[in-house]
């Protein structure tokens, strides 16, 4: 755990007492702080009670006496309308901030030698930033791993010199972080996602942009969408440093992947950093950007190329994007849970010629119709959830599909037949272009139910 000082002797409320919240609230208490913790969720209250928390509806609360409002990440802020502690909590005139600040104003305090390197990005920040991890760790560095990826920042080990902190930023704590200050910043891309909660991509895309305003050596920028190549223009006004990558076209300055290389280009001149080809768990032009943009951030801490291209060779990848599950024969197994809308699941489908494609679940905006270019590549697909009808409307005369509803009958009806086609290197492919939430919890849980249902298939092997 990390205790936050910076509020020692000061009354502060928390808000929201899931995973992060209980780490705030736990963290500010033992730093001193005079905490009272809420939530509209009566279990979780009782939860935080049980360990020790000080609880206190903050409907009841004197505003007046609190210094700030922690909020967690998954309360709105803003849209579709502010929750009501956080009108409270303005109309009192206190400030509205989250862990993510909380760690910054403490590292800030205890050691701002620390390196901090911030992940965002609409899709590919869990893979870069457990990449970069892996990186660091592998060339025998000190390294924390944390923030949206899985751990809250604030149950991490505290700030010393030396120590790397590795942390994904989701939106939404981009928002309640106003001095994010990484040593070394990371935008990937930007498409529309989280506009509920957001209003408009304007809006969304100026969030991301604020990760990379902020530091305080490099601001690493994927420059292959209009919103990433605007923000890294005016980053650089600013006096910012910013190292451009794209896997789309070469750079005369910055860092570009050509045949399957990751290259710098600096001052007219080009080295190479290293190579991606055979490396499974970074397969497709989506984990090269991932790659590309990990190497920059290795880079600037120091690394040289040796180190990196060991890091990239031995990265085993993460559960639910684009792991490989197991093969049986000449069929390969696939989870790509994690592709929870359309621009994701194209990722993967990008990666592959001949696929038994699972997908569907709760839909989004505009389901299915963008990914037409793909449907070439699609043999058959297994349909499930909600989505289902949608995906087959769109899908009819292009991609032949069953409408199987569940996914353990996706599994058995895929996993047949790919084996019994002619095609070469058969891929069934569990990429749903959509939410879980109508049949499972989160998309890990359908993740372990695919990965579960194919190790269960007779004769498959696993690396």
């Amino acid at each position: 755990m990390i205790p936050v000082t910076t509020f020692a002797g000061s009354k502060v409320a928390v808000f929201g007492l899931g995973g992060s919240g209980l780490a705030s609230a736990s963290a500010l208490f033992a730093g001193g702080a005079d905490v009272v913790a809420w939530d509209d969720n009566s279990e979780k209250v009782d939860q935080a009670a049980g360990t020790g928390i000080p609880i206190a509806d903050l409907h009841d609360v004197d505003w007046s006496k609190i210094s700030a409002l922690i909020l967690t990440p998954g309360v709105p802020l803003t849209h579709p309308s502010p929750h009501w502690a956080v009108d409270l909590a303005r109309a009192a005139g206190v400030e509205v901030i989250g862990d993510i600040e909380l760690f910054c104003r403490e590292r800030r305090g205890l050691a701002t030698d620390a390196p901090f390197v911030a992940i965002t990005g609409t899709n590919g920040k869990s893979t870069t930033t457990a990449l970069i991890a892996h990186l660091l760790e592998y060339a025998g560095r000190d390294v924390q791993l944390g923030g949206n990826i899985g751990t809250a920042i604030l149950s991490l080990e505290p700030p010393r010199a030396g120590r790397a902190y590795v942390i994904e930023c989701s939106s939404y704590q981009i928002d309640l972080a106003p001095s994010l200050d990484p040593t070394v910043g990371i935008l990937l891309n930007i498409s529309a996602d989280h506009l509920d909660r957001h209003g408009t991509i304007e809006n969304y895309a100026a969030l991301k942009e604020r990760l990379i305003a902020g530091v305080q050596a490099s601001a690493i920028v994927g420059v292959d969408d209009d919103w990433t190549s605007a923000a890294a223009d005016r980053v650089e006004r600013a006096g910012k440093r910013v190292v451009r990558v794209s896997v789309q076209r070469r750079l005369s300055e910055g860092l570009y992947v050509e045949n399957q290389q990751i290259v710098r280009s600096a001052a007219g001149k080009t080295e190479a950093i290293a190579r991606l080809d055979g490396i499974g768990s970074l397969r497709g032009v989506h984990n090269a950007q991932n790659a590309a943009c990990a190497s920059g951030a290795a880079l600037a801490l120091g690394l040289d190329q040796k180190a990196i291209q060991q890091g990239l060779t031995s990265f085993p990848g993460l559960a639910h994007r684009m792991e490989q599950v197991g093969s049986k024969g000449r069929v390969l197994f696939v989870n790509d849970s994690k592709a929870t809308n359309a621009d994701a699941a194209s990722r993967a489908l990008a990666c592959f010629s001949d696929i038994f494609w699972i997908a569907g679940g709760k839909p989004k905006a505009g389901g299915i119709t963008s990914l037409g270019e793909f449907f070439p590549r699609i043999r058959k697909a297994y349909l499930i959830g909600e989505a289902a009808k949608d995906f087959a409307a769109t899908l009819d005369g292009k991609v032949a599909y069953d409408i199987v509803e569940t996914l353990d009958r996706a599994v058995t009806a895929a996993a047949r037949d790919a084996e019994a086609s002619a095609v070469a290197e058969p891929v069934v492919l569990l990429s749903p272009a959509c939410a879980s939430f109508d049949q499972y919890s989160n998309f890990e849980v359908r993740g372990d139910r695919f990965r579960d249902r194919v190790l269960a298939l007779p004769g498959i092997e696993t690396s």
